[in-house]
């Protein structure tokens, strides 16, 4: 299976939009990762290992016209969720990745150990099964290099990576400026015709801009990309708790599960059904899982694109809301917060009606702090 459709000169122009080379910039690495026992193959992962394996090639054949002097490729075993902390090795492993396997690279491979890739980087690209953005947020600050992830890549992404990138981040732009002044985004539900309402704290929070351009020192994001995101105020500062409080839905399946959301935590599930207890016992087991930990603003929605199956892609296209971690965000929450490593996530809940068809946004409301209130989104389409 052939995953890539872009020539040398559309990676090579790629990479300058998205990374606009500096003279310093003299290391590129791919970090890719691969099965085991616990997390089997399948054929979109197969096809990701092949374009990964394939950009490498074509970026080592430009490299020295950008500037760079080693672009390398290394795998490592899947860390078993999204947005867990990456393995303290990586393998070097010769020859196409197609059978790679967790044994295979133990076996062939050369281990590295992750530190010192990451000292040696400058920049970095992710394209993963599991999620490495929050890891590589917070690796990007201790050893100093920028990056992007790209986790469930899968073809039908590849119109979004010829965006005008310099739109889309305009269109951020105007949804930072918002979010920043905010002090709280009232969110109202209409499932199955029944409204529910969570107000979310923004208070003491700056939001961010994902445009798909990642140009600043220490800055990591996805690709494709296209979102503002803000982490509601999580009650970090004594004597002033979080406001976050409602009901949050979310559909699984035909299933509607409820959570009850206090102090920016979920703390109760109110539904009833297979998908509810499986999430009742989730919070009881993590109760950092219940952790709002993100509202993300996804705009590429207005430019044309359509949801493919992947929350990479998906995300992007319209209002979202993310459970569990949030310290690579800027909150609190961190995989010390979780009670089994193994455990650790942050997993997006996308309100589009392609994956939840039974929830529409009615609206979104942002309450400033001079008093006046705007409505920034109705029936799922955004209006400013």
């Amino acid at each position: 299976m052939d995953m890539d459709t872009l020539t040398t000169d559309n990676l090579k122009q790629l990479f300058e939009t998205v990374f606009q080379f500096r003279p310093a910039d003299k290391v590129l690495t791919f970090i890719v990762d691969v099965p085991n026992d616990n997390l089997p193959d399948h054929d979109q992962w197969l096809a990701r290992r092949s374009m990964a394996y394939d950009w490498w090639q074509k970026a080592s054949s430009f490299r020295e016209d950008i500037g760079l002097e080693t672009v390398q490729i290394f795998y490592y075993e899947n860390v078993g969720s999204n947005n867990n902390n990456l393995p303290d090795r990586f393998y070097a492993v010769e020859g196409s990745p197609e059978q790679f396997t967790a044994e295979v690279i133990r076996l062939k491979g050369k281990e590295i150990p992750m530190a010192e890739v990451m000292a040696e980087t400058d920049l970095i690209i992710a394209p993963t099964e599991l999620s490495a953005t929050a890891p590589c947020k917070m690796l990007a600050k201790e050893y100093d290099f920028r990056g992007t992830t790209m986790p469930g890549f899968i073809p039908e992404m590849l119109p979004a990576l010829n965006l005008d990138y310099n739109k889309v981040h305009e269109r951020i732009m105007n949804m930072k400026t918002r979010l920043d002044e905010a002090v709280k985004e009232d969110i109202v539900f209409d499932v199955r015709g029944t409204e529910y309402t969570f107000n979310c704290d923004l208070r003491n929070r700056k939001a961010t801009a994902s445009s798909g351009m990642f140009h600043d020192d220490k800055i990591v994001g996805n690709l494709p990309s296209g979102e503002t995101y803000i982490v509601p105020y999580e009650g970090e500062i004594t004597g002033n708790p979080s406001g976050s409080a409602g009901t949050i839905p979310v559909q699984f399946g035909e299933e509607i599960v409820l959570y009850r959301i206090e102090g920016n935590r979920a703390v109760e599930v109110l539904s009833e059904g297979k998908e509810s207890d499986r999430q009742r016992h989730m919070l009881i087991d993590e109760p950092a899982y219940g952790n709002i930990a993100e509202i993300g603003h996804g705009v590429l929605g207005e430019f044309g694109l359509q949801a493919v199956g992947s929350l990479l892609m998906d995300e992007k296209l319209g209002l979202h809301i993310a459970f569990g971690r949030s310290e690579h965000f800027g909150g609190i929450v961190s995989p010390k917060s979780f009670n089994d490593p193994a455990k650790v996530v942050h997993i997006d809940r996308v309100y589009v009606e392609s994956l939840q068809p039974d929830i529409t946004i009615k609206r979104v409301v942002l309450s400033y702090v001079d008093g006046l209130k705007e409505t920034i989104m109705e029936d799922s389409a955004w209006t400013v």
